[in-house]
């Protein structure tokens, strides 16, 4: 099991930037493929960037693609999404999550495991 914590999330004017930390607890950290999945009012969840257990492969939704980046330090046992050229449609509350079984994922019934959020706010 893995408890996800996030932090990084904030006010932005748009073009700015934020970078979102996710600290993970747990022995088997580089066994999970992870994501950063965000949620914006009145939407569902949608998965914008995964990441494979061994940091190698990568995913983006095509509405951050070449904005955001996502990358792991598994010794430290952390993940991060760096986001760039922000914009007001980026605002939602962006969730870390964790899928034991697959070696990248982004289908959002694969996470099994969530934080808590950061909310992120990008004003025009």
């Amino acid at each position: 099991q893995v408890q996800l914590v996030e932090s990084g999330g904030g006010l932005v004017q748009a073009g700015g930037s934020l970078r979102l930390s996710c600290a993970a607890s747990g022995r088997t950290f580089s066994s999970y493929a992870m994501g950063w999945v965000r949620q914006a009012p009145g939407k569902e969840r949608d998965v914008v960037a995964a990441i494979s257990r061994s940091g190698f492969g990568t995913y983006y939704a095509d509405s951050v693609k070449g904005r955001f980046t996502i990358s792991r330090d598994n010794a430290k046992k952390m993940v991060y999404l760096q986001m760039n050229a922000l914009k007001p449609e980026d605002t939602a509350v962006y969730y870390c999550a964790a899928d034991p079984n697959n070696v990248i994922t982004t289908k959002l019934r694969e996470y099994d495991y969530w934080g808590q959020g950061t909310q992120v706010t990008v004003s025009s």
